[in-house]
């Protein structure tokens, strides 16, 4: 294992420690259930991995708030290690879990499969920012596809926002719920505060200025030259200022219903302002509103096969709610329109005409807001 660096900017001593025990467990345990001869390597990626970690503080001391995401490196294809080695890592995650007080995950990667996929976001933030506690300095050999920002493409900055901003709408969903909890309240505030950090990520992704480190990346928002119609800079910069204190300092939430709403709007309406002009410059036409955006024929994710498409929709949804020309396209495009309508149109639960559009996105005959967001949230988990 490489001398690990800090996990945070300005967590204690203690946390740092206790990450860094983590991080041993998690070698010792992939040593151990793991033939070594697939053994390629083991990374530390997210926020801690790249040494931003988020440090919750406490009258106990600091405390990790952010998931611990390892990647496993095999040998072989992700899918056969997948299914030989799956079940024995996320017993090694349930078992970190446990000790460490916080989520552990293990995902299953390759040196073959990062040195042959296309530049995504999350590749360019595993690449460049990780912790390699397994595996020789020149594990990633060959990735280098990933490591300049420039190279991640708009249909990536899309389906971040598409992320964020299914956050909002699951946020407005408990906003609506009759009884608001603090667990409500934390979740409302989390998923605010992921939105803000996206709209800058987003500017910087379509000027090809990302950088897998936040702080780096407001650095270079406040030098952007960026014209986004309803999202003036300052406001840009001001959302992204609080996402990166959020994400580095976060807090257990206790606002109020009405306090979360105020501002639930405002980020909502941003959003709004940042989908349209991403989208407009993404699929390069104009679109006036969130109905003009979900009902033009344009295709959305025109990066995918048509044939891979159609057979992903004749396994998933079995022909329900597919027909014509979205047979041979991507399922992302449904939660691209449906999210549009649900999150952006006031007109959508009063007009017949859109209400029937998310309820053939999402396929579903619900009517009320929370039973058609809970149809979204069930095709969101498959296609994000």
């Amino acid at each position: 294992m490489e001398r690990i660096s800090r996990f945070t900017i300005d967590g204690s001593d203690d946390l740092e420690q206790r990450l860094a025990a983590l991080c041993e467990m998690a070698a010792s345990g992939i040593r151990a259930r793991i033939p070594k001869t697939k053994i390629e390597g083991l990374l530390l990626g997210g926020g801690y991995g790249r040494g931003e970690g988020g440090v919750l503080r406490t009258a106990e001391g600091d405390r990790p708030y952010n998931d611990l995401e390892f990647y496993a490196l095999l040998r072989g294809d992700c899918r056969v290690n997948e299914k030989f080695h799956g079940a024995a890592l996320h017993k090694l995650a349930s078992e970190l879990s446990a000790a460490a007080g916080l989520d552990v995950e293990f995902k299953i990667l390759s040196r073959h499969k990062l040195q042959s996929s296309p530049c995504t976001m999350f590749y360019h933030d595993l690449v460049q920012g990780h912790k390699r506690l397994v595996g020789p300095e020149a594990l990633l050999d060959g990735s280098e596809r990933h490591r300049q920002g420039g190279n991640i493409p708009l249909s990536e900055a899309t389906r971040l926002l598409m992320n964020r901003c299914s956050g909002l709408l699951f946020a407005w969903a408990r906003l609506a719920a009759p009884q608001f909890s603090a667990e409500s309240s934390d979740f409302v505030a989390r998923n605010q505060a992921k939105a803000q950090l996206a709209f800058g990520d987003v500017a910087l992704t379509v000027n090809g200025q990302y950088h897998f480190s936040c702080r780096e990346r407001h650095a270079r928002l406040r030098r952007l030259q960026v014209d986004i119609p309803g999202a003036p800079l300052e406001d840009l910069v001001a959302h992204h200022r609080a996402g990166v204190e959020f994400k580095l300092h976060p807090i257990r939430s206790n606002e109020t219903r009405a306090a979360l709403l105020r501002r639930q709007t405002e980020i909502s309406d941003f959003a709004a302002s940042m989908w349209l002009w991403l989208e407009g410059r993404r699929l390069g036409r104009t679109f006036a509103d969130a109905w003009d955006y979900a009902r033009s024929p344009v295709n959305k994710c025109a990066e995918t096969h048509p044939l891979r498409n159609l057979l992903i929709n004749a396994a998933i949804f079995r022909g329900s709610g597919v027909s014509g020309s979205k047979l041979f396209r991507y399922p992302r495009e449904r939660l691209l329109e449906a999210l549009s309508l649900l999150l952006w149109d006031p007109h959508t639960a009063r007009d017949p005409a859109r209400l029937r559009a998310v309820q053939q996105r999402v396929r579903s005959r619900a009517t009320a807001f929370p039973d058609l967001v809970s149809a979204y949230a069930s095709v969101w988990r498959r296609f994000n």
